[in-house]
């Protein structure tokens, strides 16, 4: 399963963001993202599903690719591209219940956590905390450049470096072997989310 191009993963953290979830999603578009995630894992349930029908709404009319944080209901209800699963999770479940044609991705912490992805059949992995990162702390030291390259040496699917990643780290993820970048905090707490999305993309080319 080919990545969103560009290979640029914004994961929503409304917490964080400046303005409701679907206006950020919204000028992501514009200015060219093409792949956004749900994150939003406190929402209830049925709120989850409104939210991520209003942004799959969005991408669709964008050509842009949504996809929702473990929540197989939702994906499968909302009609989203697919999943990102948490370290652990089974890809073979979820393939299984969102068909061939999903995208399933996977948090991994470690080579170990992301070759389990690749055995399972994810279709790609986010690797981190690449750097100390302000959105997600408590998982573990920072792997750096170094724990990056070796795996995606050692990897067969793409890696998507994620963790305090900003636009002047995305060259050396990228030289490191990072077939993409995930980005929450950059983008998120942003006063002008499409111009910081600028930055990133400006930086992929």
């Amino acid at each position: 399963m080919a990545l969103p191009e560009p290979p640029l993963l914004v994961v929503t953290d409304r917490r964080q963001a400046r303005a409701p979830l679907e206006a950020v999603a919204a000028a992501l578009f514009a200015a060219g993202g093409r792949w956004l995630l749900l994150r939003e894992k406190d929402l209830a349930p049925l709120e989850r599903i409104a939210v991520l029908q209003r942004l799959c709404a969005l991408g669709r009319a964008q050509g842009a690719t949504v996809m929702v944080s473990a929540d197989l209901q939702a994906a499968r209800v909302a009609g989203a591209a697919g999943v990102h699963l948490p370290a652990g999770a089974d890809p073979v479940a979820a393939r299984r219940e969102l068909g061939a044609g999903a995208l399933i991705g996977c948090s991994a912490h470690s080579l170990i956590e992301a070759a389990r992805a690749e055995d399972g059949g994810a279709d790609y992995v986010t690797l981190s905390p690449i750097f100390e990162s302000a959105s997600k702390p408590g998982y573990g030291p920072a792997l750096g450049l170094d724990g990056l390259r070796a795996a995606a040496a050692e990897l067969h699917l793409p890696v998507l470096a994620l963790g305090g990643i900003g636009p002047d780290d995305v060259a050396g993820c990228r030289r490191a072997g990072a077939a993409g970048i995930a980005v929450m905090g950059g983008v998120m707490r942003a006063e002008d989310p499409g111009a910081a999305l600028h930055g990133y993309l400006a930086a992929m080319t």
